[in-house]
This record gives C-alpha cells, structure tokens and sequence, in this order.
C-alpha cells in the first residue's frame, strides 16, 4: 500500500494563459451585457481556436480576443503605457487560420447565415483590476 499525500491542483497555466482566459472571460461579459448570446466558447480544431462564437441580429459573430496586462506586456515596453495595441497581434497568418476555422465552424455546424469576425481587446490592470474593452467589429479576412 502506498500512502500518499494528496494536495490541492496547482494551476499550471503560463500568465500569459491566465491573463487570457481572464480576458475571454470579460469579453464574453462585455458581449452579453452588448446584447449578443455566446453560443460557444474555444472552439478548437488542428489548423486553428476561435475564442468566442457569439450572435447577433441573425450574424453569427466569431470574437478573436487579445487581452494583456503588465504581466505579458513584452520587455522592451515600458508597463505603463497605452502605445502598445494588442491588435496589432491580428497578422495574417493568424487571420488565415482565423478564415480556414470559421469555415470549418459554419461547415461543421451546417449553418447558412452571414457570419463576420471580430477582435475584442481587453487591457487590464491586475492591480486595480480595472479593465478597457473595445470590440473592433467586421474584420476584413
């Protein structure tokens, strides 16, 4: 018989990991407070994830969501700042995987209805825990 100590599940996630999930978490807040209903959350397949899948009006609204906090902020900028833009992580070769997963979202689901992709920025402040959210709509893929 082996005796052994049981302790509580440590959480193992990077900060940038938590810093996300508290950002997706916010945003689906932020969606729902805006009138949209969250459909599905993480959705996730090989070539790509979508954060939140949400609708509205009749659209189907896929939210890609970039949150930072002066935890994740990288080295060269300074932690106290508003010059760095979390969108400017939206590159292309994230916007093609983007496409090819929200495709496969609207294939998968058998949908037929318009559908656009949004980024939702959230910057927070730990410390305050005070956040600034802002829903950047209709990205052109």
């Amino acid at each position: 018989m082996l005796n052994m100590k049981l302790t509580p599940k440590q959480d193992r996630r990077t900060d940038k990991r938590r810093v996300g999930d508290i950002g997706e978490n916010i945003a689906c807040t932020f969606l729902e407070k805006h009138g949209f209903k969250v459909v599905e959350r993480n959705y996730l397949r090989k070539w790509g994830e979508i954060d939140i899948v949400a609708q509205k009006g009749g659209v189907m609204r896929f939210v890609e969501v970039k949150s930072v906090s002066y935890v994740t902020l990288p080295n060269n900028v300074p932690h106290v700042t508003d010059k760095y833009r979390p969108e400017d992580n939206m590159h292309p070769g994230k916007l093609k995987r983007l496409g090819r997963t929200m495709q496969t979202y609207m294939l998968h689901k058998k949908l037929d209805c318009d559908f656009q992709l949004d980024l939702i920025t959230v910057k927070m402040n730990m410390v305050t825990r005070e956040a600034r959210v802002e829903l950047i709509e209709n990205i052109i893929l």
